[in-house]
């Protein structure tokens, strides 16, 4: 078997580097940029398809090898510039799952030069009593980015502004950014196929367009034709303390419990046989993982499972605080044992997997 996949210092200046990169759905080229650079010379084949998606393959040296897709998407939130309000103000459309009450004073950067910017709303001061007890309206905001900002133009993207950081110390060393859905799983996936085991050919897919549809995944799959796929992702928690009382019917992640393995969401049924497999190779490497609550949401495997005459599809993620906002958290251990999991999991991967009872 070979060596599972360490987070140090160097992974988590990767995971940084992927954090800053303004990579919105559709327009992921800074991202792919960083992959082909980490990879370059360490994979067998690699190209890029018509959607953006960056295929990667790793070929293994053992017999009757199976065809493992890996799958983490490249994309993230963000804003398209609609119209020009004049002075360096701008109008703008959200791009993928934003909640507005999450926008108001939020530092942006607009356009190829990353230009600095801010979300902006009416200050307390000039509020009605009516308009403080309300949410603040969509069509109110606008992003600001000064007065000499000639070079953004309507069609042009933003993103949040970089903002990364570790908090804490020790086993509970947290990190902060926006973006990490999915960039942590870009980095994993980096890392995956850098340690890749010779048992299997992993087939690495960096994929487009997930936060507006799956779209990226469903022609890798295609394009891959593997023989099952696992799709690393981040995923929301539910765990802040004065949400105890809450009925928890949709997530139940929580930081520092390790790996959430899906048994089902919005758009799959994980394959049972993986979801065994992947709970019994935890448990026997005395890995810790938690069981993702069945319901809302969804991953690439929503796609992928789909494709041809079926792929057996799973999908394992980190669990992060505050995601789709401009800062989400995510705990470094959580990380470093997806790593671990992943990868002895597809180090073990036999054929005659995928001919046991579906059960």
């Amino acid at each position: 078997m070979t060596e599972s996949p360490k987070i140090r210092q160097a992974q988590i200046r990767l995971l940084e580097s992927l954090c800053a990169a303004s990579a919105i759905s559709g327009q992921e080229g800074e991202v792919r940029a960083i992959v082909r650079k980490e990879l370059e010379g360490q994979a067998d084949e690699m190209r890029e398809d018509a959607l953006g998606n960056l295929l990667v393959t790793k070929k293994g040296s053992g017999r009757r090898r199976l065809r493992v897709m890996v799958a983490a998407h490249m994309d993230e939130v963000g804003f398209i510039i609609t119209g020009d309000d004049k002075e360096g103000i701008y109008r703008f459309a959200n791009v993928g799952g934003i909640d507005t009450r999450q926008l108001v004073g939020k530092m942006i950067i607009a356009g190829k030069d990353h230009l600095p910017g801010v979300i902006g709303f009416k200050p307390i001061h000039l509020t009605t009593a009516g308009e403080r007890n309300n949410n603040p309206s969509r069509d109110g905001l606008r992003i600001d980015l000064g007065a000499d900002s000639a070079r953004v133009k309507p069609g042009q993207r933003a993103v949040f502004a970089p903002n990364f950081k570790v908090l804490g110390r020790g086993a509970a060393r947290t990190l902060h950014s926006k973006a990490f859905d999915d960039r942590i799983g870009v980095a994993s996936l980096i890392e995956l196929v850098r340690c890749a085991p010779p048992n299997i050919d992993l087939l690495a897919a960096f994929t487009t367009q997930e936060e507006i549809g799956v779209r990226g995944a469903r022609v890798a799959a295609h394009s891959l034709d593997p023989d099952l796929a696992i799709a690393i992702d981040c995923t929301p928690a539910h765990d802040q303390p004065h949400w105890e009382g809450e009925e928890n019917s949709r997530y139940n992640a929580r930081l520092g419990l390790g790996p959430a393995i899906y048994t089902t969401d919005r758009g799959t049924l994980s394959d049972p046989r993986l979801v065994r497999f992947f709970a019994e190779t935890a448990q026997a490497a005395g890995i810790p993982f938690q069981y993702r609550q069945p319901g809302s949401g969804g991953t690439d495997a929503g796609a992928i499972h789909k494709t041809r005459s079926g792929v057996p599809s799973i999908s394992i993620s980190v669990p992060g605080r505050y995601l789709h906002t401009a800062a989400s958290l995510v705990r470094l251990s959580d990380w470093q044992h997806l790593l671990a999991l992943v990868h002895r999991a597809l180090s073990s991967l036999k054929p005659g997997l995928l001919k046991s009872d579906r059960r």
